[in-house]
């Protein structure tokens, strides 16, 4: 014949396990999320993972005396240019805070 074991004990018992296999205790079930705390952080191994990207724009600001040139930048500044010869430029800004010129019908 089997002996049953009371409640009160079983509750000693995994609360001396908790204590000796450093878990938490945790009687009632209640989420607590120490599943996601336990695991490793992800974002260590996922900037690892995609190599560092050349920003040639950033290279051309670090390094004036190399004289490199941005192509794209370049070609920007030269579409800007030809817009604004055209009139197809952007507005000049304003140079107070006044109000605008613009008439609501």
């Amino acid at each position: 014949m089997a002996a049953t074991i009371s409640r009160s004990r079983l509750a000693a018992l995994v609360k001396t396990r908790c204590q000796i296999f450093q878990t938490a205790y945790n009687p009632t079930s209640a989420r607590t999320g120490a599943k996601y705390l336990r695991a490793r952080l992800r974002g260590p191994s996922m900037v690892k993972y995609y190599p560092p990207v050349a920003n040639i724009a950033q290279l051309v600001k670090d390094h004036k005396a190399a004289q490199l040139v941005d192509f794209e930048e370049a070609q920007r500044l030269q579409d800007v240019e030809d817009k604004k010869r055209r009139g197809k430029g952007a507005p000049p800004k304003a140079k107070d805070k006044g109000p605008s010129e613009t008439l609501l019908l």
